[in-house]
């Protein structure tokens, strides 16, 4: 059918990001540093995209175009909303605070801990909240905290922490670590990651996120070894 559908310019397009914010429906993302339309079907041709973006790179066009689906909106919506197994409290998000009433009975002899926030599964923290604001974010893998002795000292210290292990967890994380990236102000990411090939998942994880945020932000890879050592 021919409808009305919007049309982005990639040559003015500057990969900042807001229309794709502003899509309600999820029909755009960020693709190599530029917004793109994904699915035809997800875009109802109401625009709320268009004053969203400053480059003006966005306009609407009558073409040849799938019609739009609601159902298929609302089932990608429900996807991406991920809900809290169980509806377990302990997945809800908030920021620690040192010295509350919930580390009281920590032993005088014991090193303090250095994680400002939960939760720190990948699959279960939200893609926006407070603590992301003006962060320093660390990805790393599940296994990187047990290998490397002083792994709260050097990594998780004045940084927020998501862990993951692609291999057990059997999910691409690049979407989801886009979305923080995109819709939150991060300062830089580290990724550390064992020496295991199977830790090469994580490491493109990152990658793939920042190249489709369309952001610029310094970021590092760490590589500890099954021995406990950095190897680079």
């Amino acid at each position: 059918m021919k409808r009305r559908i919007i049309h982005i310019d990639e040559e003015k397009c500057t990969g900042c990001g807001e229309c794709a914010a502003a899509c309600h429906e999820g029909a755009i993302a960020m693709v190599g540093g530029k917004a793109r339309l994904m699915r035809d079907d997800h875009c109802d041709g109401l625009g709320d995209c268009l004053p969203a973006c400053p480059a003006g790179a966005i306009t609407f066009e009558e073409r040849e175009a799938a019609a739009y689906d609601e159902a298929a909106v609302r089932a990608s919506k429900a996807a991406k909303a991920e809900p809290l197994p169980c509806g377990c409290p302990g997945t809800q998000a908030r920021r620690i605070e040192r010295g509350d009433a919930g580390n009281a009975a920590v032993r005088e002899d014991a090193p303090a801990s250095e994680l400002s926030q939960w939760p720190v599964q990948i699959k279960l923290v939200p893609v926006s909240a407070p603590y992301f604001d003006g962060a320093k974010l660390l990805i790393a893998a599940d296994c990187t905290a047990y290998a490397y002795a002083r792994f709260h000292e050097e990594f998780i210290r004045g940084r927020v922490t998501l862990v993951g292990c692609p291999k057990l967890d059997g999910v691409d994380y690049s979407e989801k670590l886009a979305e923080i990236i995109r819709r939150n102000d991060i300062k830089s990411v580290t990724v550390v990651r064992m020496e295991v090939p199977c830790c090469g998942g994580l490491e493109n994880a990152a990658k793939t996120a920042l190249q489709a945020s369309g952001k610029f932000i310094p970021w590092q890879v760490v590589t500890i070894s099954t021995d406990g050592r950095i190897l680079d």
